[in-house]
C-alpha cells in the first residue's frame, strides 16, 4: 500500500530545571493512505508529542526535535521553514486536539471559526464559505445548521462541540487527520456516535487517520493497525487482530489483561509499578522493572525489532531468536 506518512528514529527532548526529559526516543512508524493507525499506552509514554512533533508544534524552547525524519508525501516535515509548514497545517494535515471545551474560541461564532481556516488557505468568496461550512456542519451530524452557524460554543453540547472541532479540522480536505484522544472527555453514548462519524467520514472522503487514545475499546472499533507506544518508544506493531489475538510483548499484554470484558470473569490484573524516569531512561528495555518475565539481558541492552509476521513487529527479548534457545536450554536441564 502507498505509504502517506513515514516517521523514522524520531527524538523530542524537553529541556527543564531539573534536567533534559527525553519524551520521544527513536519512534519508527508508518500510515498506509486511507488507513486508521492506532497508538496506544500508558499516560506519558509520548503519544501527544509524537503527533505534535509532526505536526510541528512542539514549542521550542524548551521542546526540540533532535533528531529523526517525519516524511509526509516524501518531504521531510522537519526541514520545512515555519511559513511552509503554516501552509500544509489544516491543509494536508489537520489535528483534533484533546479537549472540545477549550479548542473552540468561545467569542467566535461557530460559522467564523469554521470559515476562517477555509478563507486563510484558499480563494474562496463568503457565500462560498458559508456553503461549504453548511456542507461540513451537515457532514458531521448537525441539525439545523444555517441556525448553528450564527451560534457560539457555549451554546453545543460537549458531543455537538466534538463535531464542530472535527468539522473544523476537515473543511479544507486533508489528506492526514491526527486524532488526539477525540473521545476522551465525552460520554459512552456519545463515544459510540463520534466513533461512527470517523468511520462515515473515511469512507466518503479516504482521509488517513491516526488515532491517538489509551481506549482498547475505542481501538477495538475503528483502528486497522496498533502501535503500542511505552516510555517514549514504539514497542509493538501489529493489525489490529494481531494486536488483539496474539500480543507478543508482556506490557501489550498487560494492557489487554488490565481492561474489563464480559466474557471473563475474575479480577483485573493492573500492571504493577510505574513507567520509567525518562530524565534517565535506562538503557535496556524500558518495561524491565515491571516484567515478570524480565532476564539479565532486559536491563542492559535494548531488544531488536523481531518480525513475527509480514505486518507484526516486536522489540521483547522473549521473542528473540537468540534469547529463545538460551530459555530452550534452561528448560531441559
Amino acid at each position: 500500500m502507498e505509504k502517506i506518512l513515514e516517521v523514522t528514529d524520531l527524538h523530542v527532548t524537553f529541556a527543564t530545571y531539573g534536567g533534559t526529559v527525553q519524551a520521544v526516543r527513536g519512534v519508527d512508524f508508518h500510515l498506509n493512505k486511507g488507513e486508521t493507525l492506532a497508538i496506544v499506552g500508558e499516560s506519558g509514554c509520548g503519544k501527544s508529542v509524537t503527533v505534535n512533533a509532526i505536526m510541528r508544534l512542539i514549542p521550542n524552547p524548551p521542546g526540540r526535535i533532535t533528531n529523526g525524519k517525519i516524511l509526509f508525501k516524501g518531504q521531510d516535515l522537519t526541514k520545512l521553514k515555519e511559513k511552509k509548514m503554516r501552509s500544509i497545517r489544516g491543509v494536508d494535515i489537520s489535528m483534533i486536539f484533546q479537549d472540545p471545551m477549550t479548542a473552540l474560541n468561545p467569542t467566535l461564532t461557530i460559522g467564523n471559526q469554521l470559515m476562517e481556516g477555509l478563507k486563510q488557505h484558499h480563494d474562496v468568496t463568503d457565500k462560498e464559505a458559508k456553503r461549504r461550512a453548511l456542507e461540513m456542519l451537515d457532514l458531521v451530524g448537525i441539525p439545523n445548521p444555517e441556525e448553528r452557524l450564527k451560534q457560539y460554543p457555549h451554546q453545543f453540547s460537549g458531543g455537538m462541540r466534538q463535531r464542530i472541532v472535527i468539522a473544523i479540522a476537515l473543511i479544507c480536505e486533508p489528506e492526514l487527520l491526527i486524532a488526539d484522544e477525540p473521545t476522551t472527555a465525552l460520554d459512552v453514548t456519545i463515544q459510540a456516535q463520534i466513533l461512527e462519524l470517523f468511520e462515515r467520514i473515511q469512507e466518503v472522503t479516504g482521509v488517513s487517520i491516526i488515532l491517538i487514545t489509551h481506549d482498547l475499546g475505542v481501538v477495538a472499533k475503528i483502528a486497522d493497525r496498533v502501535a503500542v507506544m511505552y516510555a517514549g518508544k514504539i514497542i509493538e506493531t501489529g493489525m489490529k487482530r494481531e494486536i488483539f489475538y496474539r500480543p507478543q510483548h508482556p506490557y501489550t499484554k498487560g494492557l489487554l489483561e488490565s481492561v474489563p470484558r464480559l466474557d471473563t470473569k475474575g479480577k483485573l490484573q493492573p500492571i504493577e509499578g510505574t513507567p520509567p524516569d525518562l530524565f534517565s531512561p535506562p538503557t535496556g528495555c524500558p518495561f524491565t522493572a515491571r516484567c515478570p518475565f524480565a532476564m539479565e539481558v532486559c536491563d542492559k541492552v535494548y531488544p531488536e525489532s523481531t518480525a513475527m509476521s509480514d505486518s507484526h513487529t516486536v522489540n521483547c527479548w522473549l521473542q528473540d531468536e537468540r534469547a529463545k534457545k538460551v530459555l530452550a536450554t534452561m528448560a531441559t536441564n
